[in-house]
């Protein structure tokens, strides 16, 4: 079953608010093997929503429409179906019920306005609002549907649950699709899509493609089946062959972070860490310390912006930042060798860099230069990392701790002796 999802609403077309809606149901669709073909978004126009519910009965035999059941007059989704199925609108007794049952429950009187949501086009059911004042809107032709649910979230997922979750499992035949998301970070898209060529063949079941959000690559998996059991054995079979190819940038499944991945490892051990911090101000202190129960294993961090606080803090000796300057690998792993010791911890980073967007003087030290040291009982491993002119001082930033994180996670790895 093809499904296509419309929104409706000017504040979405405009920007003013986030469509959330359409993942949502995106979401539960595709769970119960629902092909989902298309989103639209559609201003406040009756004219141009009902030219899409029209496209959209042509193209689907699933359509769900979400907002503009409101009580004001730019809520049209009642009038573009109307329009796009040729039937006039009438009240409906039902819907109106409804409606005035809500408010007596409230102990309110209904205000006349209410009274156009119980207006419904013939021949369409009504779908009971358990949540608020918007019925919604069922219309069947032949073997096509179309929903028209409330824009409010808690009232759309209430809805979809009593009146489409039901058909939907219903239509599917057991059909289901399994997913996956394996998070990367130590490789490129380009060299990604090389290794996984064959297994990204449009067609291919399971579906596999990539998508990048903040220097993090996230291969995703889509497997359908004819039972749960079938599609979570393609699922399975792929992302095994998957890690197989990608090897140690996997660092995770699903909704894992890297700051969460290397949590769970330094606590499996019973390790810990202090940081050292220069131009990422405390952001890799903050990324480690926002996963819950960090406490068993993040101990001390400093952040150690001037010269002067990296000599009295972790004892960074004057004459390395005279002779190499703050931003170099010297001062990185006196930096790192220094939290060490001072903090007692198994493990510290240092990082010391130039966020920009001014202080750079290339070509030696153009803005996103940046030394990440590692400290461990073995030595120090100290790492420069051009991260590039192009970005902004946030993305420097953010990227700085993500490849400090990927460094302590190598390391914890390669010391268990597991698989990354």
């Amino acid at each position: 079953m093809n499904a296509i999802v419309i929104s409706c609403g000017t504040e979405l077309v405009t920007g003013q608010c986030v469509d959330t809606n359409s993942a949502w149901l995106s979401t539960r669709l595709t769970a119960v093997g629902v092909h989902v073909v298309g989103h639209v978004t559609v201003g406040d126009d009756a004219a141009r929503l009902s030219a899409a519910i029209r496209r959209a009965l042509d193209e689907a035999e699933l359509v769900i429409i979400t907002g503009g059941l409101g009580p004001t007059p730019d809520d049209l989704t009642r009038e573009a179906i109307a329009e796009a199925i040729h039937e006039p609108l009438q009240e409906n007794a039902e819907a109106l019920s409804q409606i005035r049952g809500f408010f007596e429950r409230w102990q309110r009187p209904m205000p006349e306005s209410n009274r156009r949501q119980a207006m419904t086009p013939r021949g369409c059911e009504v779908i009971a609002n358990s949540r608020g004042t918007a019925p919604g809107i069922l219309y069947r032709k032949d073997h096509r549907r179309l929903y028209a649910l409330p824009g409010v979230p808690a009232e759309l997922k209430a809805m979809f649950d009593s009146a489409l979750a039901p058909m939907l499992d219903e239509l599917s035949g057991g059909s289901r699709i399994e997913s996956a998301r394996l998070p990367c970070f130590g490789i490129s898209e380009a060299r990604l899509g090389d290794v996984l060529a064959d297994l990204m063949r449009p067609g291919r079941n399971p579906a596999v493609g990539t998508t990048a959000s903040q220097a993090i690559l996230s291969i995703r998996v889509l497997a359908h089946g004819s039972s749960q059991a079938e599609a979570r054995r393609l699922l399975d079979n792929d992302v095994a062959e998957i890690r197989r190819r990608v090897g140690e940038p996997i660092f995770g499944e699903g909704e894992d972070t890297l700051e969460g991945v290397v949590g769970a490892l330094l606590r499996a051990r019973g390790e810990t860490i202090s940081v050292a911090e220069s131009c990422t101000g405390g952001l890799l202190a903050k990324r480690l310390t926002d996963i819950p129960g960090s406490s068993d294993y993040f101990l001390q961090g400093y952040i150690t912006y001037s010269n002067a606080s990296k000599m009295d803090l972790l004892g960074v000796p004057q004459a390395l930042l005279t002779e190499h300057g703050a931003v170099s690998e010297a001062v990185a792993r006196a930096m790192a060798a220094g939290c060490r010791e001072r903090a007692g911890t198994d493990y510290a980073i240092a990082i010391t860099g130039i966020a920009g967007p001014t202080g750079g003087s290339p070509p030696s030290h153009p803005v996103g230069l940046v030394y990440i040291a590692l400290a461990h009982s073995g030595g120090v491993e100290v790492v420069r990392h051009l991260l590039g002119e192009h970005l902004t001082r946030d993305e420097v930033r953010d990227r700085a701790c993500k490849v400090a994180l990927n460094m302590l996670r190598l390391q914890l790895v390669a010391r268990s002796g597991g698989p990354p």
